[in-house]
């Protein structure tokens, strides 16, 4: 199988996640329409500043998280996601919140060179992105090309060790991506859709960006989720939840600051 049907598959099943994930509770969209902010805690706390900056959010889903940086008063704000279906669906969260200058694109974020134009003060991505990329060396090419001269990136995402405790995954990188079907991570039962994804250590990460010319600025470590998206998770203060059964607190987030010289 090529890199062309692993994107097949993976699109069709968050064309079809998205719709489940629209009306969930997991995601409450309610909320985020009557003005609250999708962002956890841990983002708020350490994004710097996008007031009057430009915003790209690479591997948007449907747009609540880049929505609500809009909403922090940046200049400009693009959106980016593989599903059409999620993208549709950002474009109406945008129109009902009139932020209709908040730009989606759909299209294959290591292809993104081929659609967008321009610099940015802030690339930002967060919680289930790298999996699904085959080429992290190509991706940390791609945010270098669209920072400014001084512009950062931020990365918040699950923590490769815990994931290799939860998904017994591999931790380090395989050219081959597992092949998993499941249901989403939302409340409920859903279809399970088949997909494909890899591993990175947190060095492949780290490594990634150095050799693209990005200066580490931050690299913390983080001992609970802010999404009751595993099982087995308790919530030990809200918006933080920790896995039961652990004798002592385990990695479950990363997050880094990266910035073009």
């Amino acid at each position: 199988m090529h890199s062309a049907e692993f994107r097949q598959t993976n699109q069709a099943s968050w064309d079809e996640r998205t719709k489940d994930h629209l009306n969930s509770s997991f995601y409450d969209v309610a909320g985020f329409l009557k003005g609250e902010s999708s962002l956890p805690a841990i983002d708020l706390a350490e994004l710097p500043n996008i007031e009057g900056k430009r915003v790209l959010h690479l591997q948007c889903h449907f747009g609540l998280d880049t929505l609500s940086l809009a909403r922090m008063g940046t200049a400009r704000t693009v959106g980016v996601d593989l599903s059409p279906v999620a993208i549709d669906a950002a474009k109406q969260l945008a129109h009902q919140t009139r932020l209709d200058r908040v730009e989606f694109l759909c299209c294959d974020v290591l292809e993104l060179d081929q659609h967008l134009d321009g610099e940015f003060d802030l690339v930002y991505a967060s919680y289930g992105a790298i999996c699904w990329l085959g080429d992290l060396p190509a991706w940390a090419k791609l945010i270098h090309k669209y920072l400014a001269p001084g512009g950062q990136f931020y990365l918040a995402e699950f923590h490769p060790a815990y994931t290799l405790i939860y998904d017994k995954a591999s931790y380090f990188f395989q050219p081959t991506p597992d092949r998993i079907e499941e249901q989403s991570y939302i409340e409920g039962e859903q279809q399970a859709h088949p997909f494909y994804c890899w591993s990175h250590s947190i060095a492949d990460v780290v490594t990634a960006l150095l050799d693209a010319n990005l200066q580490l600025t931050m690299l913390r470590e983080h001992d609970y989720s802010p999404y009751n998206c595993f099982e087995g998770l308790y919530e030990k203060a809200p918006g933080q939840f920790q896995a039961e059964g652990i004798p002592h607190p385990v990695p479950m987030v990363f997050s880094l600051l990266a910035r073009r010289p």
